[in-house]
């Protein structure tokens, strides 16, 4: 047995299908199903089930896969652990990122990350949440920006910031006006919100719970710019999180945001990574890059009467 075949039996397991795993293994289909032969052979067991359109896992192949990630992930951490000896600032981070989030919190912090780290590559991978944790547990990613809570004892959990929301309404709906909310100002409104298995979905609906409102039932989004267009376009109303509404994300005529006063509706993000891993100390510098995003980023708009004063001071 040997790690190359270990390799191999987790791709089958990740892409079930010899030809797609054969591929990410940058072999052909005959090597790879040939070790994968050798392998059952040398344990004695069938670990695939062959049918003429798909591949399946046995349930003991099932097992040999999640333990062979183990093994792989640990030599990984064994050359890890020489090669940041080395150079700790070097080489590759993967870094998983939700999709509420990534696109509207990189462009304030990656110049940062590449300035202060110059020859770190960082290898971005956008997932929902539990795809995420599952990927930090097989070792496939390095770290992961997540909002908290992450119930997970195996993970360090370095917290970065808190991120405000703030209530997406079209211009011509009466709670536009509104310089700011007050908890009570949602009660029996009923709000877009995305589909299942984003956490932003989860975060608005605690929000819900405590102001009185609900789900507009008949239609869940798939993105966040799915939903922000749908209030533009006079559908109904949203939470969006702050550093979605903050340039360069453009602004629109169509949509009002107002905030929230008094306890602030929010989520806390955080970096976290596996505490065993070899890279625990770099990620500690990583994050503190990210925890270096401006303040004002993360400000609510400013109270419209407010904005109509600075004008007429200018």
């Amino acid at each position: 047995m040997n790690l190359r075949d270990l390799k191999y039996l987790v791709a089958l397991a990740d892409h079930r299908h010899f030809g797609r795993a054969a591929q990410a293994s940058f072999v052909s289909q005959p090597t790879l199903s040939t070790q994968i032969k050798k392998l059952e052979e040398e344990l004695g067991v069938a670990l695939v089930e062959r049918a003429p359109r798909r591949v399946m896992l046995t349930p003991v192949g099932r097992d040999v896969a999640e333990r062979a990630r183990g093994v792989i992930a640990e030599v990984d951490q064994m050359v890890e652990v020489a090669r940041r000896s080395r150079d700790p600032e070097a080489g590759s981070v993967r870094l998983g990122l939700f999709p509420t989030l990534g696109p509207y919190l990189l462009p304030h912090v990656l110049p940062g990350v590449r300035e202060r780290f110059p020859r770190l590559e960082l290898l971005l991978v956008e997932e929902k949440t539990d795809q995420i944790l599952q990927r930090l547990r097989d070792g496939r990613l390095d770290a992961g920006i997540l909002a908290l809570p992450v119930h997970d004892d195996q993970l360090r959990v370095e917290p970065l910031f808190d991120e405000p929301f703030v209530l997406a309404a079209p211009k011509s709906h009466p709670i536009a006006k509104h310089e700011s909310l007050h908890g009570d100002d949602l009660r029996d409104a009923d709000l877009l919100l995305l589909e299942e298995g984003h956490c932003l979905r989860d975060q608005a609906l605690d929000v819900c719970r405590l102001a009185g409102a609900g789900e507009r039932a008949g239609f869940r989004a798939t993105s966040l710019e799915t939903l922000r267009q749908m209030v533009a376009a006079g559908v109904g109303m949203t939470l969006l999180p702050m550093l979605a509404v903050q340039p360069p994300v453009p602004p629109s005529s169509d949509l009002a945001l107002v905030p929230f006063s008094g306890d602030v509706p929010h989520r806390r993000i955080a970096m976290v990574w596996r505490r065993s891993s070899a890279m625990g100390d770099f990620l500690e510098r990583l994050a503190a890059e990210f925890k270096r995003l401006p303040d004002e980023l993360l400000a609510p708009p400013a109270p419209k009467s407010a904005s109509k004063r600075s004008r007429r001071a200018d």
